[in-house]
């Protein structure tokens, strides 16, 4: 498990410095995922949004689908910018105060300093994986 977790990382190191190589309008185009032997498969906003949770963005380290961790789950961060009309992309851009527990942010600011070096792209899968999680 720990080696599987290893090649993780380092093909997520390895991938983001090739991404920051590539001209920007190479990098609008959409995340695929390829295994050997399969053909291209193109992945959806969701999917990146999890991907991207799950491992760049770190998030997975604080905050839990359905239940409070470190910060709020992701259902209820939804269900407050969702009732509120918010963007989850902006807060990430740091263009928006938090709405969702403020007295948490300052826990939150290295990342803020992550999602602000993520696409356009990048963050607005984040804001559609986050919105998916909503029952």
């Amino acid at each position: 498990m720990k080696k599987v977790l290893i090649i993780a990382i380092a093909f997520l190191a390895f991938s983001c410095k090739k991404q920051e190589a590539e001209p920007a309008e190479k990098q609008a185009e959409p995340e695929t995922a390829v295994s050997e032997g399969m053909q291209e498969e193109v992945q959806t906003p969701e999917q990146l949004g999890e991907t991207l949770f799950k491992g760049k963005g770190t998030c997975a380290s604080c905050h839990k689908v359905d239940t409070k961790l470190i910060g709020p789950s992701l259902q209820d961060i939804a269900k407050i910018y969702k009732e509120k009309n918010g963007s989850i992309v902006s807060f990430l851009k740091e263009k928006s105060d938090p709405i969702v527990d403020p007295s948490q942010y300052a826990l939150m600011k290295p990342n803020i300093v992550l999602t602000k070096t993520m696409t356009d792209e990048e963050l607005n899968a984040l804001e559609a994986y986050v919105y998916s999680t909503l029952k």
